[in-house]
């Protein structure tokens, strides 16, 4: 749409006007996405037309095919990626240990890895066990708890990095590090980089090359598809890795890293949920529409004395952590609830993060706005977070 109709863009949603999640404003969007009428079709369509195996025989094998190379081609599109480096898995999470478990082949002692405590544990834990299980070294990478920026990665590097992995942006902070700037120091030591963007990917534009990443992750159940995960990655690359594989499973890139049969039908939710974002004009309109109610919202916590927004980074999603003076997150959380506004509590995986800014495992009230928020949700917010004052 040439200009962004935020009712048009709810009225795709049918979570917003029937169930039980009716009329209620909803700020839990960085746990999963709700989803537009469109990817429910299209799932439902993969599912009842016949498919059950890929070739060029049948027509159903051909639609399998077809559905398959969309996915591929939309998630390309999606992530300026070339697709025949697209991989598809159960999960970011199950993917990373595979990715870690792979990389780790050729690591040993005297090698370094380099994590981040900004990071989703799934960006932390594959990459750590994956090291400790060959004797490499672990480095760790901080951040400024007040501002919940990254610390400087040269810190934390040598001529033994083999990789770093690094958040696109933080899913507990919504703090967007210089990916790019990272990518670059760990490419002058001849590491690879790892980019978790399963949170940025669900609010601002990606682009593999933009950000000087070696391998890409995300999940499109944070904008709009189905639950999966993603991988990008250059072709030539992936061909270099050798991953476990069943024996007659196929060794082409990418099939190679895709284990087991692909599950078509949410493949066809993911082409839906890439092409629904295209309508809206891309994620560069979804992301104005965001910050102008990022902006609205910061405005009104400025005026609420009792409330706490944790971190003030240059960049970041619309996404806060926030603290209620006298409350526990969970506490807040029931009452938000109570009044049709919903805003999770919690660390969200994110527990190196949430320890290292000393909020312990406990976390914080976390607040997403998404590509269907709109200023009433916003003003609704405030209104329970005031009634708590």
């Amino acid at each position: 749409m040439s200009t962004y109709d935020v009712a048009a863009v709810r009225a795709a949603f049918p979570a917003l006007t029937a169930g039980p999640s009716a009329g209620l404003a909803r700020f839990d969007g960085p746990g999963g996405s709700l989803v537009p009428q469109v990817v429910a079709d299209a799932v439902a369509a993969a599912m009842t037309a016949g498919m059950c195996q890929r070739g060029s025989l049948t027509a159903p094998e051909r639609a399998t095919e077809a559905v398959v190379a969309g996915a591929r081609g939309a998630m390309g599109r999606f992530l300026g990626a070339d697709p025949a480096g697209i991989a598809f898995g159960r999960s970011m999470t199950a993917i990373a240990f595979d990715l870690a478990r792979t990389l780790a082949a050729d690591w040993g002692p005297g090698d370094e890895v380099v994590v981040t405590r900004l990071d989703h544990d799934a960006d932390v834990r594959p990459w750590v066990l994956a090291a400790e299980a060959v004797g490499a070294t672990v480095r760790w990478l901080g951040f400024d708890p007040v501002t919940t920026e990254l610390d400087d990665v040269t810190s934390v590097l040598s001529d033994r990095t083999r990789l770093v992995a690094v958040t696109g942006a933080s899913n507990l902070f919504g703090t967007r590090p210089d990916v790019r700037a990272v990518a670059d120091a760990a490419h002058a030591v001849g590491a690879l980089v790892h980019v978790d963007a399963v949170h940025l990917a669900a609010h601002q534009p990606v682009g593999v090359a933009e950000l000087g990443a070696d391998l890409v992750t995300c999940s499109p159940y944070k904008f709009f598809g189905p639950h999966l995960g993603v991988l990008a990655a250059d072709p030539a690359l992936l061909d270099s890795l050798r991953p476990g594989k069943l024996l007659p499973s196929s060794d082409a890139v990418p099939e190679r890293f895709e284990l087991g049969t692909l599950p078509y039908e949410l493949l066809a939710g993911v082409r839906a949920a890439v092409e629904f974002v295209e309508g809206l004009g891309g994620m560069a309109a979804v992301a104005a529409h965001e910050e102008a109610l990022l902006a609205r919202l910061l405005e009104g916590l400025d005026r609420l004395p009792h409330v706490h927004v944790h971190g003030t980074p240059a960049r970041r999603t619309p996404t806060l952590l926030l603290h209620v003076d006298g409350l526990q997150p969970e506490g807040v959380r029931v009452a938000l609830a109570g009044a049709g506004v919903l805003a999770p509590a919690g660390s969200f995986y994110a527990i190196e993060a949430s320890r290292h800014a000393g909020l312990g495992d406990e976390g914080g009230v976390r607040v997403g706005l998404a590509a269907y928020t709109d200023t009433s949700d916003v003003d609704r917010l405030l209104e329970g977070l005031a009634a708590l004052g």
